[in-house]
């Protein structure tokens, strides 16, 4: 029941979204040639309707991934008391080559700001997942590197974490707004 409800939640944000848009276009007097006067309508040209495609896709992104980042978080949370950002960090490490990343290439993995990183780096370093090592060859910079710990939880979490994936994909499915998001997800995959 909690997820349907995340679900309608989602869909609601799309839709008043949606429904704010229509009352600022088509509830606005607008001329629209000389001397021409469309009481209480917005006629859209073609550069208005290219623009509100890509809103309405950026929209119904938005809710397909706050639905399967509010799934992540529960289920992760429930696991092993991580974040979905946290879990990111240590799969984006253990990615690595070395297992290891400099701090700025790890802001832009969890698409955080520095100062944010340094932060979640921090939590998870007090908690013995990663450690920070100086880079050999630059002595100003620094590496943030899974510890054994932190691969160990890694490992326990990412079945987790690919399950409930693949659920919230699933429940997705089947509501029609979002339903071609998902489709094309496959299509995103291959084409890198």
């Amino acid at each position: 029941m909690a997820r349907k409800l995340v679900v309608a939640d989602a869909l609601f944000i799309v839709a008043q979204a949606d429904t704010a848009r229509k009352q600022l276009l088509f509830n606005v007097p607008v001329t629209t040639l000389p001397g021409t006067r469309v009481e209480g309508k917005h006629l859209m040209g073609i550069k208005d309707d290219a623009v509100e495609v890509r809103a309405q896709g950026w929209r119904t992104l938005a809710a397909l991934h706050g639905l399967i980042e509010a799934e992540l978080e529960r289920s992760l949370q429930a696991e092993a008391q991580l974040s979905v950002v946290e879990y990111t960090v240590l799969d984006a490490l253990s990615r690595q080559d070395g297992w290891h990343m400099r701090m700025q290439q790890l802001a832009r993995a969890t698409a955080l700001s520095a100062s944010a990183t340094t932060r979640l780096v921090n939590r998870l370093e007090d908690r013995g997942l990663l450690t920070r090592i100086l880079c050999a060859d630059d002595r100003r910079g620094i590496y943030t590197e899974l510890t054994p710990s932190g691969i160990a939880l890694l490992e326990q979490t990412r079945p987790v974490h690919d399950a409930t994936l693949e659920r919230a994909l699933a429940e997705a499915q089947e509501v029609p707004e979002l339903a071609p998001l998902v489709d094309a997800l496959p299509r995103l995959h291959a084409g890198v």
